[in-house]
């Protein structure tokens, strides 16, 4: 067991979090990116951890943060992750969405694709969206969304499924992927309650592994 790449991953994700939480504490003003901030940052340095973790260490993780994750919300001690004022359980279901991935593969490339569409695509998508969406935004749901966000998602999407193919060597047809790239961004303009955290990498991870 590597557990010097365990350590390493704990603490790496928790001074994240304190840096995170110390910069929305000492600021008046949150726009988009600074409350996505430790969503991209964290969410990214997930998906890379089948390169140094094994997959029960990455089980043992995502049930730890699961946890940790529930005892935060409920003592509000992370401010800057349960910062966003609809209901939500999007940190638990990216808590959870780390674990599960790894029941549907052992591909590194994979999960790391997988939790990069959590991670990076939803994340710009969000950015991007509050930025330049406020003259083509819509509602689903009783949510606000924008062209300007579903389009930005579909892209990243694009650009993470081709590192992927470049990485992993791997052929996906054309319609495959505009397929992964635009059914994820269905799923995240209808995901309530931040079920798109949970959904996204698991149809990801689910469809490169039968491509």
């Amino acid at each position: 067991m590597n557990i010097s790449g365990f350590i390493f991953a704990v603490i790496v994700v928790f001074v994240l979090l304190v840096a995170s939480e110390l910069y929305w504490r000492s600021h008046d003003v949150h726009n988009e990116v600074s409350r996505k901030f430790i969503h991209i940052t964290v969410g990214s340095f997930v998906a890379v951890w089948p390169f140094f973790l094994s997959w029960g260490q990455i089980q043992i993780l995502s049930i730890a943060f699961l946890i940790a994750v529930a005892v935060s919300k409920y003592l509000n001690l992370f401010q800057a992750i349960h910062s966003v004022q609809r209901p939500t359980g999007g940190e638990l279901f990216f808590a959870a969405a780390v674990g599960l991935t790894t029941l549907i593969t052992h591909d590194k490339y994979i999960f790391a694709a997988a939790l990069l569409h959590m991670s990076l695509a939803d994340g710009l998508a969000a950015v991007i969206g509050t930025k330049y969406g406020k003259k083509n935004s819509y509602k689903i749901i009783g949510h606000s969304k924008s062209l300007a966000g579903s389009a930005t998602f579909v892209v990243a999407s694009l650009c993470i499924l081709a590192g992927y193919g470049i990485l992993a060597g791997a052929v996906l047809l054309p319609l495959t992927l505009l397929a992964i790239a635009f059914s994820t961004a269905f799923i995240e303009n209808v995901g309530i309650l931040g079920s798109d955290n949970l959904l996204v990498p698991l149809l990801v991870a689910a469809t490169l592994t039968i491509s």
